[in-house]
């Protein structure tokens, strides 16, 4: 493939986190509970005349939702226009009541903008075409006894945003980690839970080929409905592998749309893909263009004042303010909960404080004891909350390191234990006794393993100095750990 380039635009769709519906004031999820759980209601009991498509009814916008549009577009960089309307896109399915879709394809809400991806060190900016909002479609069931589909309708006009990407991509590796970003970006702005294994993002890869240094796109393919990071770095590899061995074999790519069969980890062709003009755009005619503007109803700048801290930002402050290394800020910012529990941590930490001579030495140890220790032990980032291990309990565990009260070996003994069972390192120490042990003590163990070992002191005064190392270890088993490894080491050398 090395004469030849990959290129990728995506079009990535998810699900926005409002109350009601798009053009309805149907409920999204039952009331109290999430998106997933919603998965296991009855079907078609979250519906009404609007989003079942009945005559004579008249859609209703959702302000919310187009606000939560306009904000993602002010985080990206993009440009709000003066207004935009809604069109319909005609197209029949089973699953689209109306057999149309309310969309805003042609005159969007947000243009242009986009997002920097790092890979294997390299940053590169992907740019975006557009965003718009639109209502989604029901979901259909098809029951392995039968030659039938079932439709429920629970789920078609929920409100979906679409972020369409300029054809820049060349990789699926830069797909998956541009799907990253956006995604905690989203969650970043509490508009969209964006998971992709709960069907709240989903991806469709545009994917052509062509000689490298050429100008001239290939044959676009697109691959739909794509639901994982892994599979879409997987599904644009695979593609753009078949396209250059069809291309090598003299055969045509033909425009198309193809599915992703993971079992078989290849793509699989569906149907010959739609041109634009196949879905007959034209205006709602029930809906009038929407004016954006300083003192309109959607104003975005008071939009605007709802844009949080964001990831990139974070990650600079948090270098700067806690010194931490580029990887470890990078993956505690990633993570809008991650990133929430850290603050926290250091909320309190009194050592911690801004402008703290200690600061930085102390978010480095809650940032190494949370990414080497803890993440490890619980079940996804996402839970960091739901874990025993509440922020107050984690500064004191660090609490009691910076103070010197317990070594870092011991640190990591606590926190395996504070996450088993919910107890506070305080008394963690206090009920097994673990705390770092005293001078005195300590010069005694050493005593005790210089004596016991007359043959290794000997090599050692010999000049076989690494078996300094064999002390220091014989050391801290016979303290269990409790050995503070710099006392250790400056005794050790004293007494040798």
């Amino acid at each position: 493939m090395q004469n030849y380039e990959t290129v990728v635009g995506l079009e990535i769709h998810a699900h926005l986190k409002t109350e009601s519906k798009m053009f309805c004031r149907c409920a999204t999820a039952p009331k109290g509970r999430d998106y997933e759980s919603s998965k296991k209601d009855e079907p078609n009991i979250r519906i009404c005349p609007i989003c079942t498509g009945q005559p004579g009814t008249l859609p209703i916008a959702n302000r919310k939702a187009i606000e939560d549009t306009i904000l993602l577009g002010l985080a990206l960089g993009s440009r709000i226009p003066d207004s935009f309307n809604f069109e319909r896109k005609n197209y029949y399915y089973p699953d689209l009541p109306k057999a149309y879709q309310i969309t805003s394809a042609t005159r969007p809400p947000v243009i242009g903008g986009g997002l920097e991806i790092d890979v294997r060190g390299s940053q590169k900016f992907i740019e975006l075409d557009h965003i718009h909002l639109e209502e989604d479609a029901g979901k259909l069931t098809h029951p392995k006894a039968g030659d039938y589909s079932l439709v429920d309708l629970n789920r078609a006009g929920t409100p979906l945003l679409e972020i369409i990407t300029k054809p820049v991509l060349s990789s699926g590796i830069e797909a998956a980690s541009f799907m990253r970003n956006l995604q905690s970006i989203l969650r970043y702005l509490n508009i969209s839970d964006a998971d992709m294994e709960k069907g709240q993002m989903r991806c469709d890869a545009n994917i052509s080929v062509r000689k490298s240094g050429s100008k001239q796109l290939g044959a676009k393919v697109e691959v739909k409905n794509i639901n994982s990071f892994k599979m879409v770095a997987a599904a644009i590899d695979y593609e753009s592998k078949r396209q250059v061995e069809a291309i090598e074999n003299g055969e045509k790519i033909e425009q198309q749309t193809r599915g992703w069969d993971s079992n078989k980890g290849k793509t699989i062709a569906q149907r010959t893909k739609e041109y634009a003009n196949d879905y007959r755009y034209f205006p709602e005619p029930d809906l009038p263009p929407f004016e954006i503007g300083k003192g309109k109803a959607l104003d975005p700048e008071i939009i605007n004042d709802r844009l949080p801290e964001l990831p990139k930002e974070k990650r600079v402050r948090f270098k700067s303010e806690y010194g931490l290394a580029e990887s470890d800020a990078h993956i505690i910012s990633a993570n809008f909960d991650l990133a929430k529990y850290f603050e926290d941590i250091i909320l309190h930490l009194p050592e911690a404080a801004e402008g703290s001579a200690n600061a930085r030495q102390v978010g480095k140890m809650v940032a190494n004891l949370m990414i080497n220790e803890m993440l490890g032990k619980i079940t996804g980032i996402e839970n960091i909350y739901n874990s025993k291990v509440t922020p107050e309990n984690f500064a004191g565990l660090v609490s009691l390191l910076v103070q010197e009260k317990i070594t870092g070996k011991l640190a990591k003994i606590i926190l395996a234990k504070m996450i088993k069972t919910g107890k506070s390192a305080y008394n963690i120490v206090k009920e097994e006794e673990i705390e770092k042990i005293d001078v005195k003590s300590l010069e005694q163990i050493i005593n005790g393993v210089i004596s016991g070992n007359p043959h290794e002191v000997e090599r050692y005064r010999n000049g076989e100095t690494k078996l300094f190392g064999f002390f220091v270890g014989q050391v801290m088993k016979e303290s269990k750990g409790q050995a503070d490894p710099s006392a250790t080491s400056k005794i050790l050398r004293e007494k040798l």
